[in-house]
């Protein structure tokens, strides 16, 4: 492709409104526009990077023995209240109506478009099992879009669903495609990690995210420091042991801790550790109120919660909830005297002795409190995020964060959406039951901007090679010279036959051409200048910065060779 006749807008500038490497790098490249918040145009280089990672997808995809179909992305209301999902999914859901008032969404996923279409086509165990996929645009709309494709509010994702008979024949293509996502990712050439996570709204159990490590990531992993354990923060389960002080325990006595709220400010003025501290939080679970307890030094984990109730929701009472239940501001909230609520805590305050908690009055907190004693839990459980330092859940070093980027999630939802669906088959004896399900989802466009983010120095973005919009880029620094222009359109030709090659023809200045070249990121720079007349030309490796002089007779190797170690 010649650059003259293509659309790459470059900008010298940094856009106002880019705060992350990978926005601000996809737009001053000119990969990207946005036309309003959150939504983009992929411009043609993206459109290409785009390309090879769907191919990769769909190359893995196939190998693991799914089968590509394309589904609508404006879906009946009726099929969502039938999953229940119509309202329980909340604000995200684009919801339109057409001009015969039926109700519609906008697909941020699809789930229950597939159900029905499977339930619908496949009545035998014979038939399954079945996998499928799509490549295509969801729509949510988020509160806050940020980080350019980080975040939108239109994306483009890949989703695949398997349907089975048994548990074990979930498992088996669970794995087969796990493996093919760790391909994908380790072919677009990505740093990750594949960690144990939450479901969320999708419901079902055994979930694995697939997270690019970056400094900007949202979520935080939780890993070993000498073993391959890893998991989102929200899942990672607590195994810290709690033994009990020697102390003898004392008597409960009432102190006036006259504006301070805070487990700093409380432990601070009466002089105590903030592991001695209680920390008392009432939450909703399913619309009824828990009194949760964590240690002063720990925060409180309301996935961990969720799952443990097997709830729908999990939130936190606002202020004027907790006041009318508990009488007092959150700052002063504790166990002691409460018997209108559950009380959950974590296990390491069973082992508090002579601790400190809100007195459920203003300004006033109990020291010498102790659990068993001075006030009764309904249950003990794991409720606590883990923390950096704790032991590893598998038993082998301990944890340390890293921040991460989703660009994967595999779930084996079971039953959650068959039953509701009613999507059922005959087993070998006659017999109606609901199809098991899995799903896999991978984000597209937003593996595109993880890769940016990740690849890049203080002149632009540098591909891999597997996903770079062209091999090699083409620069010849003055086309009015004869000599130049003859030689670098014997070149575009004989590289074009082996390599994508993109040709900086325009009648720019060689400095122009050389940042731009640098901003997009193209593995492999050919300039073609003063040495033309010699058949010499200069290479540049992208991602090393080293320039070599090359005779054009060996071009083509010293190309293969660069391409190969990038």
């Amino acid at each position: 492709m010649k650059q003259s006749m293509t659309l790459i807008p470059t900008l010298r500038e940094v856009p106002a409104d880019a705060d992350v490497k990978s926005h601000k790098l996809l737009l001053r490249a000119g990969f990207i526009r946005q036309n309003a918040s959150g939504i983009y145009s992929y411009l043609p280089l993206a459109k290409r990077v785009l390309t090879k990672i769907e191919s990769i997808v769909r190359e893995e995809m196939d190998k693991a023995g799914g089968v590509e179909l394309l589904m609508p992305a404006l879906q009946q209301a009726e099929l969502w209240q039938e999953s229940g999902r119509w309202q329980s999914y909340g604000p995200e859901l684009m919801r339109l109506h057409d001009r015969h008032h039926r109700e519609f969404a906008l697909g941020p996923t699809h789930e229950e478009v597939i159900t029905s279409l499977v339930r619908d086509e496949v009545k035998s165990y014979k038939r399954l099992p079945l996998t499928l996929y799509q490549i295509q645009t969801k729509f949510r709309d988020e509160k806050r879009p940020r980080f350019g494709l980080l975040r939108g509010r239109e994306f483009i994702m890949k989703d695949a669903y398997s349907f089975h008979s048994s548990k074990e024949s979930l498992d088996e293509v669970y794995d087969r495609i796990f493996k093919a996502y760790s391909t994908i990712f380790s072919r677009c050439g990505l740093n990750y990690r594949a960690v144990i996570a939450d479901s969320g709204a999708m419901g079902g159990k055994d979930t694995h995210e697939f997270m690019v490590l970056s400094d900007i990531g949202e979520d935080t992993i939780a890993y070993s420091d000498t073993s391959s354990y890893a998991a989102n923060i929200e899942m990672a389960p607590v195994t810290a042991t709690y033994v009990k002080s020697g102390e003898a325990q004392q008597k409960i006595e009432k102190v006036k801790t006259e504006n301070k709220k805070t487990i700093a400010e409380v432990s601070e003025y009466l002089n105590v550790n903030e592991n001695q501290c209680i920390k008392s939080l009432l939450f909703k679970v399913d619309g009824r109120q828990v009194l949760v307890l964590v240690r002063g030094d720990h925060e409180a984990n309301d996935i961990k919660l969720k799952n443990l109730f097997e709830a729908s929701t999990v939130e936190l009472a606002e202020a004027g909830e907790t006041k009318e239940i508990l009488g007092c501001e959150v700052g002063s909230v504790g166990p002691v005297g409460v018997s209108n609520v559950e009380i959950i805590a974590d296990h390491a305050i069973e082992a508090i002795v002579n601790g400190v908690c809100g007195a459920n009055e203003e300004d006033y907190h109990f020291i010498n409190v102790n659990p068993g004693t001075d006030f009764e839990v309904t249950r003990y459980a794991d409720i606590r995020f883990i923390q950096e330092g704790d032991p590893s859940p598998d038993g082998q070093g301990n944890i340390l964060f890293a921040k991460g980027i989703e660009v994967g999630h595999v779930f084996k939802l079971g039953t959650r959406y068959s039953e509701a669906m009613e999507a059922f088959y005959l087993d070998e004896g006659g017999k109606s039951k609901p199809m098991i399900m899995g799903c896999y989802g991978i984000g597209v466009s937003r593996t595109l901007s993880a890769i940016a983010e990740q690849f890049n120095d203080d002149r632009g973005i540098i591909w891999p090679s597997a996903v770079a919009p062209y091999h090699v880029h083409l620069i010849a620094v003055n086309m009015k010279d004869e000599a130049q222009a003859s030689l670098s359109e014997e070149l575009y030709e004989s590289i074009g036959q082996q390599f994508e090659i993109l040709f900086d023809d325009r009648q720019e200045r060689p400095g122009v051409k050389f940042a731009d070249s640098d901003l997009i990121g193209i593995p492999v720079r050919v300039t073609v200048g003063k040495k033309a007349m010699d058949g010499i030309v200069e290479v540049k490796n992208r991602k090393t910065g080293e320039v070599i002089e090359v005779q054009t007779e060996k071009l083509l190797d010293t190309i293969q060779s660069l391409l190969e170690n990038n």
